[in-house]
């Protein structure tokens, strides 16, 4: 049973000395992860940013649109009112210049 004991003690710091060496390496994965990350990180606020900045100026666009076609609206509003008003007061001249002459 010692041997058997022995033996997998030998086996189990071999391993551990197999993997020990390599801890340059494993902090210079890490590093290139933790550098990998971070880039990744910035490129989604960058897409991020510029998306928000996109949708922004399509609102901007859209509702300098929509104003654009209430004062359209507006003006033709305005110019029926004024021609009605017009008409009305052509018709009040002459229905005054046919009341004076019938004086």
């Amino acid at each position: 049973m010692k041997k058997i004991a022995l033996i997998t003690a030998t086996v189990a710091s071999l391993a551990l000395a197999a993997c020990g060496g390599n801890t340059d390496d494993a902090n210079m994965a890490n590093a290139a992860e933790t550098n990998m990350e971070a880039t990744s990180n910035e490129a989604v606020s960058d897409v991020n940013a510029a998306a928000s900045d996109a949708a922004t100026g399509t609102d901007n666009t859209l509702d300098a649109a929509g104003n654009a076609l209430e004062n359209g609206a507006s003006a033709v509003g305005n110019t029926a009112e004024a021609a009605g008003n017009a008409i009305s007061n052509t018709a009040d001249a002459v229905v005054v210049t046919d009341e004076e002459r019938k004086k």
